[in-house]
Protein backbone atom coordinates (compact mmCIF):
# COMPACT_ATOMS: atom_id res chain seq x y z
CA UNK A 1 0.00 0.00 0.00
CA UNK A 2 1.01 3.63 -0.36
CA UNK A 3 0.32 6.42 2.08
CA UNK A 4 -1.32 9.65 0.98
CA UNK A 5 1.12 12.49 0.55
CA UNK A 6 1.06 16.08 1.68
CA UNK A 7 1.21 19.08 -0.67
CA UNK A 8 3.51 18.77 -3.73
CA UNK A 9 7.18 19.10 -2.82
CA UNK A 10 10.37 19.54 -4.87
CA UNK A 11 10.72 16.28 -6.83
CA UNK A 12 13.71 13.95 -6.94
CA UNK A 13 13.84 11.78 -10.05
CA UNK A 14 15.70 8.72 -11.23
CA UNK A 15 17.76 10.98 -13.49
CA UNK A 16 18.78 12.99 -10.41
CA UNK A 17 19.95 9.83 -8.68
CA UNK A 18 21.84 8.66 -11.77
CA UNK A 19 23.48 12.06 -12.01
CA UNK A 20 24.48 11.80 -8.37
CA UNK A 21 25.98 8.37 -9.03
CA UNK A 22 28.23 9.81 -11.74
CA UNK A 23 29.22 12.66 -9.44
CA UNK A 24 30.14 10.19 -6.67
CA UNK A 25 32.34 8.03 -8.91
CA UNK A 26 35.71 7.75 -7.21
CA UNK A 27 34.35 9.43 -4.06
CA UNK A 28 31.91 7.00 -2.44
CA UNK A 29 32.60 3.28 -2.44
CA UNK A 30 30.23 0.69 -3.80
CA UNK A 31 29.89 -1.03 -0.46
CA UNK A 32 29.74 -4.80 -0.08
CA UNK A 33 26.62 -6.93 -0.16
CA UNK A 34 26.99 -9.75 2.38
CA UNK A 35 24.68 -12.72 2.87
CA UNK A 36 23.39 -13.69 6.31
CA UNK A 37 22.88 -17.42 6.74
CA UNK A 38 21.33 -17.02 10.17
CA UNK A 39 18.74 -14.45 9.11
CA UNK A 40 18.07 -16.35 5.88
CA UNK A 41 17.11 -19.39 7.95
CA UNK A 42 14.82 -17.30 10.17
CA UNK A 43 13.13 -15.50 7.29
CA UNK A 44 12.95 -18.57 5.07
CA UNK A 45 14.49 -16.69 2.14
CA UNK A 46 17.86 -15.16 1.26
CA UNK A 47 18.78 -12.12 3.37
CA UNK A 48 21.64 -9.82 2.40
CA UNK A 49 23.27 -6.90 4.18
CA UNK A 50 24.05 -3.71 2.22
CA UNK A 51 27.10 -2.66 4.24
CA UNK A 52 27.05 1.14 4.32
CA UNK A 53 28.73 0.80 7.72
CA UNK A 54 31.86 0.15 5.60
CA UNK A 55 31.43 3.35 3.57
CA UNK A 56 34.00 6.15 3.88
CA UNK A 57 33.35 8.03 7.16
CA UNK A 58 31.47 4.94 8.39
CA UNK A 59 28.01 5.74 6.98
CA UNK A 60 25.99 6.60 3.87
CA UNK A 61 25.98 10.29 4.77
CA UNK A 62 29.00 11.11 2.59
CA UNK A 63 26.90 10.45 -0.52
CA UNK A 64 24.29 13.12 0.06
CA UNK A 65 26.67 15.65 1.59
CA UNK A 66 29.04 15.45 -1.37
CA UNK A 67 26.29 15.83 -3.98
CA UNK A 68 24.81 18.80 -2.11
CA UNK A 69 28.13 20.64 -1.73
CA UNK A 70 29.31 19.80 -5.24
CA UNK A 71 26.16 21.48 -6.59
CA UNK A 72 26.87 24.84 -4.94
CA UNK A 73 27.65 27.90 -7.02
CA UNK A 74 31.23 29.24 -6.88
CA UNK A 75 30.21 32.17 -4.68
CA UNK A 76 28.42 29.78 -2.31
CA UNK A 77 31.47 27.55 -2.06
CA UNK A 78 33.60 30.61 -1.29
CA UNK A 79 31.34 31.39 1.69
CA UNK A 80 31.86 27.89 3.11
CA UNK A 81 29.32 25.46 4.53
CA UNK A 82 27.98 24.77 8.00
CA UNK A 83 26.22 21.73 9.46
CA UNK A 84 24.86 20.47 12.75
CA UNK A 85 25.20 16.85 13.75
CA UNK A 86 26.03 14.49 16.58
CA UNK A 87 28.11 12.27 14.34
CA UNK A 88 27.53 10.74 10.90
CA UNK A 89 26.36 13.82 9.00
CA UNK A 90 29.16 15.81 10.63
CA UNK A 91 31.78 13.44 9.26
CA UNK A 92 30.15 13.26 5.84
CA UNK A 93 30.07 17.06 5.48
CA UNK A 94 33.65 17.39 6.77
CA UNK A 95 35.10 14.90 4.27
CA UNK A 96 32.97 16.08 1.34
CA UNK A 97 34.02 19.67 1.98
CA UNK A 98 37.69 18.73 2.16
CA UNK A 99 37.50 16.77 -1.08
CA UNK A 100 35.86 19.74 -2.82
CA UNK A 101 38.14 22.39 -1.30
CA UNK A 102 35.32 24.08 0.61
CA UNK A 103 35.70 25.36 4.16
CA UNK A 104 33.36 23.71 6.66
CA UNK A 105 32.18 24.43 10.19
CA UNK A 106 30.31 21.73 12.08
CA UNK A 107 28.36 22.34 15.26
CA UNK A 108 28.14 19.32 17.57
CA UNK A 109 26.46 18.87 20.97
CA UNK A 110 28.76 19.18 23.98
CA UNK A 111 27.98 15.58 24.87
CA UNK A 112 28.87 14.13 21.46
CA UNK A 113 31.15 11.08 21.70
CA UNK A 114 34.83 12.02 21.58
CA UNK A 115 35.67 9.61 18.72
CA UNK A 116 33.08 11.34 16.50
CA UNK A 117 34.37 14.81 17.42
CA UNK A 118 37.95 13.76 16.69
CA UNK A 119 37.03 12.13 13.37
CA UNK A 120 35.13 15.22 12.21
CA UNK A 121 38.15 17.40 12.94
CA UNK A 122 40.49 14.97 11.20
CA UNK A 123 38.33 15.12 8.07
CA UNK A 124 39.01 18.87 7.97
CA UNK A 125 36.07 20.64 9.61
CA UNK A 126 36.22 23.31 12.29
CA UNK A 127 34.20 21.80 15.13
CA UNK A 128 32.23 23.99 17.52
CA UNK A 129 30.59 22.40 20.55
CA UNK A 130 27.27 24.01 21.44
CA UNK A 131 24.21 22.91 23.38
CA UNK A 132 23.28 19.71 25.11
CA UNK A 133 20.83 18.39 22.48
CA UNK A 134 20.84 18.44 18.67
CA UNK A 135 17.99 20.99 18.50
CA UNK A 136 20.18 23.55 20.30
CA UNK A 137 23.11 22.67 18.07
CA UNK A 138 20.95 23.04 14.97
CA UNK A 139 19.77 26.49 16.05
CA UNK A 140 23.39 27.58 16.59
CA UNK A 141 24.40 26.35 13.13
CA UNK A 142 21.51 28.16 11.46
CA UNK A 143 22.36 31.36 13.36
CA UNK A 144 25.97 31.00 12.18
CA UNK A 145 24.79 30.55 8.59
CA UNK A 146 22.62 33.66 8.80
CA UNK A 147 25.46 35.71 10.24
CA UNK A 148 28.28 34.58 7.95
CA UNK A 149 26.63 33.64 4.66
CA UNK A 150 27.81 30.04 4.95
CA UNK A 151 25.48 27.54 3.27
CA UNK A 152 23.63 25.33 5.72
CA UNK A 153 23.86 21.66 4.67
CA UNK A 154 20.76 19.88 5.93
CA UNK A 155 21.21 16.19 6.82
CA UNK A 156 18.11 15.01 4.93
CA UNK A 157 15.70 17.76 3.86
CA UNK A 158 17.08 18.72 0.44
CA UNK A 159 16.62 17.14 -3.03
CA UNK A 160 20.38 16.95 -3.70
CA UNK A 161 20.96 15.10 -0.43
CA UNK A 162 18.15 12.65 -1.22
CA UNK A 163 19.52 12.07 -4.72
CA UNK A 164 22.93 11.27 -3.26
CA UNK A 165 21.49 8.80 -0.77
CA UNK A 166 19.45 7.23 -3.57
CA UNK A 167 22.64 5.86 -5.12
CA UNK A 168 22.46 3.16 -2.45
CA UNK A 169 19.29 1.94 -4.17
CA UNK A 170 20.97 1.76 -7.58
CA UNK A 171 23.78 -0.31 -6.09
CA UNK A 172 21.31 -2.68 -4.43
CA UNK A 173 19.60 -3.39 -7.77
CA UNK A 174 22.98 -4.00 -9.41
CA UNK A 175 24.32 -6.25 -6.66
CA UNK A 176 21.08 -8.14 -5.94
CA UNK A 177 18.86 -7.86 -9.04
CA UNK A 178 16.47 -10.52 -7.69
CA UNK A 179 15.65 -8.48 -4.56
CA UNK A 180 11.98 -8.47 -3.51
CA UNK A 181 12.13 -6.45 -0.26
CA UNK A 182 14.43 -3.66 0.93
CA UNK A 183 14.42 -2.79 4.63
CA UNK A 184 15.93 0.55 5.65
CA UNK A 185 16.04 2.66 8.80
CA UNK A 186 14.27 6.02 8.83
CA UNK A 187 15.20 9.11 10.84
CA UNK A 188 14.45 12.27 8.90
CA UNK A 189 13.87 10.13 5.84
CA UNK A 190 16.60 11.08 3.35
CA UNK A 191 18.02 7.59 2.84
CA UNK A 192 14.67 5.82 2.58
CA UNK A 193 13.34 8.48 0.21
CA UNK A 194 16.38 8.29 -2.05
CA UNK A 195 16.32 4.50 -2.21
CA UNK A 196 12.58 4.57 -2.92
CA UNK A 197 13.00 7.02 -5.83
CA UNK A 198 15.68 4.90 -7.48
CA UNK A 199 14.21 1.47 -6.84
CA UNK A 200 10.55 2.16 -7.56
CA UNK A 201 11.43 3.83 -10.88
CA UNK A 202 13.24 0.71 -12.05
CA UNK A 203 11.52 -2.05 -10.08
CA UNK A 204 8.08 -0.97 -8.85
CA UNK A 205 7.44 -4.54 -7.67
CA UNK A 206 10.12 -4.29 -4.97
CA UNK A 207 8.61 -3.71 -1.52
CA UNK A 208 10.31 -1.01 0.56
CA UNK A 209 9.91 -1.17 4.33
CA UNK A 210 11.06 1.68 6.56
CA UNK A 211 12.01 1.12 10.19
CA UNK A 212 11.89 3.57 13.09
CA UNK A 213 12.77 3.24 16.76
CA UNK A 214 9.53 3.13 18.77
CA UNK A 215 10.69 5.99 21.00
CA UNK A 216 11.37 8.28 18.03
CA UNK A 217 8.71 7.22 15.53
CA UNK A 218 7.50 10.43 13.89
CA UNK A 219 6.56 8.88 10.54
CA UNK A 220 3.54 6.72 11.54
CA UNK A 221 1.56 9.64 13.03
CA UNK A 222 2.76 11.96 10.27
CA UNK A 223 1.65 9.58 7.52
CA UNK A 224 -1.70 9.14 9.25
CA UNK A 225 -2.13 12.92 9.45
CA UNK A 226 -0.94 13.52 5.89
CA UNK A 227 1.69 16.04 7.01
CA UNK A 228 4.90 16.04 9.06
CA UNK A 229 4.08 15.86 12.76
CA UNK A 230 6.70 16.40 15.46
CA UNK A 231 7.24 13.88 18.24
CA UNK A 232 8.14 15.52 21.52
CA UNK A 233 11.35 14.37 23.20
CA UNK A 234 12.29 11.48 20.90
CA UNK A 235 14.23 8.91 22.91
CA UNK A 236 16.24 5.96 21.63
CA UNK A 237 19.77 4.61 21.77
CA UNK A 238 19.76 4.80 17.94
CA UNK A 239 20.96 8.40 17.65
CA UNK A 240 21.25 8.10 13.87
CA UNK A 241 17.45 7.88 13.55
CA UNK A 242 16.52 9.93 16.63
CA UNK A 243 14.72 12.66 14.69
CA UNK A 244 11.63 14.36 16.08
CA UNK A 245 10.04 15.50 12.81
CA UNK A 246 10.14 14.16 9.25
CA UNK A 247 11.77 16.34 6.62
CA UNK A 248 9.28 18.02 4.27
CA UNK A 249 10.98 16.78 1.09
CA UNK A 250 11.52 13.13 2.10
CA UNK A 251 8.07 12.98 3.71
CA UNK A 252 6.32 13.50 0.40
CA UNK A 253 8.45 10.85 -1.31
CA UNK A 254 8.07 8.31 1.48
CA UNK A 255 4.32 8.89 1.56
CA UNK A 256 4.11 8.02 -2.14
CA UNK A 257 6.72 5.32 -2.56
CA UNK A 258 7.50 3.51 0.71
CA UNK A 259 5.16 0.58 1.24
CA UNK A 260 5.27 0.33 5.03
CA UNK A 261 6.88 1.89 8.09
CA UNK A 262 7.47 -0.36 11.11
CA UNK A 263 8.78 0.35 14.60
CA UNK A 264 11.22 -1.63 16.74
CA UNK A 265 11.93 -1.62 20.46
CA UNK A 266 15.19 -0.91 22.26
CA UNK A 267 15.48 -4.61 23.15
CA UNK A 268 15.11 -5.53 19.48
CA UNK A 269 17.76 -2.97 18.49
CA UNK A 270 20.16 -4.39 21.07
CA UNK A 271 19.58 -7.95 19.88
CA UNK A 272 20.12 -6.86 16.26
CA UNK A 273 23.40 -5.12 17.03
CA UNK A 274 24.58 -8.22 18.90
CA UNK A 275 23.62 -10.45 15.97
CA UNK A 276 25.54 -8.28 13.50
CA UNK A 277 28.63 -8.46 15.66
CA UNK A 278 28.49 -12.16 16.54
CA UNK A 279 27.09 -13.71 13.37
CA UNK A 280 28.20 -11.32 10.62
CA UNK A 281 31.37 -9.94 12.29
CA UNK A 282 30.16 -6.43 11.42
CA UNK A 283 30.35 -3.42 13.72
CA UNK A 284 27.04 -1.62 13.25
CA UNK A 285 25.55 1.29 15.20
CA UNK A 286 22.01 0.91 16.62
CA UNK A 287 20.43 2.98 13.82
CA UNK A 288 22.20 0.84 11.23
CA UNK A 289 20.94 -2.31 12.91
CA UNK A 290 17.28 -1.20 12.84
CA UNK A 291 16.44 -3.17 9.65
CA UNK A 292 17.89 -6.30 11.28
CA UNK A 293 15.76 -5.60 14.36
CA UNK A 294 12.67 -5.51 12.15
CA UNK A 295 13.59 -8.85 10.58
CA UNK A 296 14.12 -10.40 14.01
CA UNK A 297 10.82 -9.06 15.34
CA UNK A 298 8.74 -10.67 12.57
CA UNK A 299 10.90 -12.92 10.39
CA UNK A 300 7.91 -14.33 8.55
CA UNK A 301 6.70 -10.91 7.42
CA UNK A 302 9.16 -10.29 4.59
CA UNK A 303 9.22 -11.69 1.07
CA UNK A 304 12.70 -12.65 -0.03
CA UNK A 305 15.28 -12.10 -1.23
CA UNK A 306 15.58 -9.33 1.36
CA UNK A 307 18.24 -6.60 1.51
CA UNK A 308 18.73 -4.95 4.91
CA UNK A 309 20.60 -1.64 4.68
CA UNK A 310 23.20 -1.34 7.46
CA UNK A 311 23.36 2.44 7.25
CA UNK A 312 26.27 3.14 9.61
CA UNK A 313 28.92 1.76 11.92
CA UNK A 314 30.00 4.80 13.95
CA UNK A 315 29.16 3.54 17.42
CA UNK A 316 30.78 4.96 20.53
CA UNK A 317 32.73 2.17 22.32
CA UNK A 318 31.10 3.03 25.65
CA UNK A 319 27.63 2.81 24.10
CA UNK A 320 28.63 -0.41 22.34
CA UNK A 321 29.53 -1.98 25.67
CA UNK A 322 26.18 -0.99 27.20
CA UNK A 323 24.18 -2.04 24.17
CA UNK A 324 25.85 -5.42 23.90
CA UNK A 325 25.16 -6.11 27.56
CA UNK A 326 21.56 -5.01 27.03
CA UNK A 327 21.30 -7.26 23.98
CA UNK A 328 22.66 -10.21 25.95
CA UNK A 329 20.10 -9.55 28.67
CA UNK A 330 17.29 -9.37 26.11
CA UNK A 331 18.34 -12.80 24.82
CA UNK A 332 18.53 -14.25 28.32
CA UNK A 333 22.33 -14.45 28.19
CA UNK A 334 23.00 -11.94 30.92
CA UNK A 335 21.49 -11.97 34.39
CA UNK A 336 21.76 -9.42 37.20
CA UNK A 337 20.56 -10.54 40.65
CA UNK A 338 20.63 -9.11 44.17
CA UNK A 339 20.45 -11.27 47.25
CA UNK A 340 21.30 -11.26 50.95
CA UNK A 341 23.50 -13.62 52.86
CA UNK A 342 24.96 -13.98 56.35
CA UNK A 343 28.11 -11.88 56.71
CA UNK A 344 30.63 -14.48 57.86
CA UNK A 345 33.96 -15.75 56.52
CA UNK A 346 33.51 -18.00 53.50
CA UNK A 347 29.91 -16.96 52.80
CA UNK A 348 30.72 -15.37 49.44
CA UNK A 349 32.85 -18.36 48.42
CA UNK A 350 29.94 -20.68 49.21
CA UNK A 351 27.62 -18.55 47.07
CA UNK A 352 30.06 -18.58 44.17
CA UNK A 353 30.27 -22.36 44.49
CA UNK A 354 26.52 -22.60 43.93
CA UNK A 355 26.86 -20.54 40.77
CA UNK A 356 29.81 -22.58 39.55
CA UNK A 357 27.78 -25.77 39.97
CA UNK A 358 25.17 -24.49 37.51
CA UNK A 359 27.83 -23.22 35.07
CA UNK A 360 27.02 -19.50 35.44
CA UNK A 361 29.94 -17.21 34.58
CA UNK A 362 30.37 -14.42 37.14
CA UNK A 363 31.24 -11.12 35.43
CA UNK A 364 31.01 -8.74 38.39
CA UNK A 365 30.36 -8.88 42.15
CA UNK A 366 29.32 -5.96 44.36
CA UNK A 367 29.42 -6.64 48.11
CA UNK A 368 27.63 -4.19 50.49
CA UNK A 369 27.81 -4.42 54.29
CA UNK A 370 26.96 -0.92 55.53
CA UNK A 371 23.47 -0.26 54.12
CA UNK A 372 21.05 0.75 56.95
CA UNK A 373 18.46 -1.64 55.49
CA UNK A 374 20.69 -4.60 56.38
CA UNK A 375 20.68 -6.45 59.67
CA UNK A 376 23.76 -6.55 61.87
CA UNK A 377 24.94 -9.89 60.45
CA UNK A 378 23.72 -9.42 56.87
CA UNK A 379 25.44 -8.44 53.65
CA UNK A 380 23.91 -7.70 50.26
CA UNK A 381 25.50 -8.99 47.07
CA UNK A 382 24.76 -7.90 43.50
CA UNK A 383 25.93 -10.33 40.85
CA UNK A 384 26.25 -9.86 37.10
CA UNK A 385 26.26 -13.24 35.38
CA UNK A 386 26.76 -14.50 31.85
CA UNK A 387 24.22 -17.23 31.10
CA UNK A 388 23.23 -19.45 28.17
CA UNK A 389 19.65 -18.34 27.60
CA UNK A 390 16.29 -17.90 29.36
CA UNK A 391 16.11 -21.52 30.52
CA UNK A 392 19.57 -21.26 32.06
CA UNK A 393 18.59 -17.99 33.82
CA UNK A 394 15.62 -19.75 35.39
CA UNK A 395 17.87 -22.65 36.43
CA UNK A 396 20.35 -20.27 38.09
CA UNK A 397 17.64 -18.46 40.05
CA UNK A 398 16.06 -21.75 41.12
CA UNK A 399 19.42 -23.09 42.31
CA UNK A 400 20.01 -19.95 44.37
CA UNK A 401 16.62 -20.27 46.07
CA UNK A 402 17.13 -23.96 46.77
CA UNK A 403 20.48 -23.11 48.38
CA UNK A 404 18.75 -20.65 50.70
CA UNK A 405 19.51 -17.39 48.88
CA UNK A 406 16.25 -15.49 48.21
CA UNK A 407 16.67 -13.36 45.10
CA UNK A 408 15.44 -9.82 45.81
CA UNK A 409 16.06 -8.22 42.39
Amino acid sequence: MSYGTAAPLPPVTLDDVRGAQKMLSGVARMTAMEGSRHLSQLVGAPVHFKCENLQRTGSFKLRGAYVRIAGLLPEERAAGVVAASAGNHAQGVALASSLLGVGSTVFMPKGAPLPKISATREYGAEVRLHGQVVDETLAAAQEYAAGTGAVFIHPFDHPDVIAGQGTVGLEILEQCPEVRTIVVGIGGGGLAAGIAVAVKALRPDVRIVGVQAAGAAAYPPSLAAGRPVAVENPATMADGIRVGRPGDVPFGIIGDLVDEVRTVTEDELSAALLLCLERAKLVVEPAGASPVAALLSEPGGFEGPVVAVLSGGNVDPVLMQRVLRHGMAAQGRYLAVRLRLTDRPGALATLLGVLSAVDANVLDVSHVRTDPRLGLTEAEVELHLETKGPAHCAEVEQSLREAGYPVIG
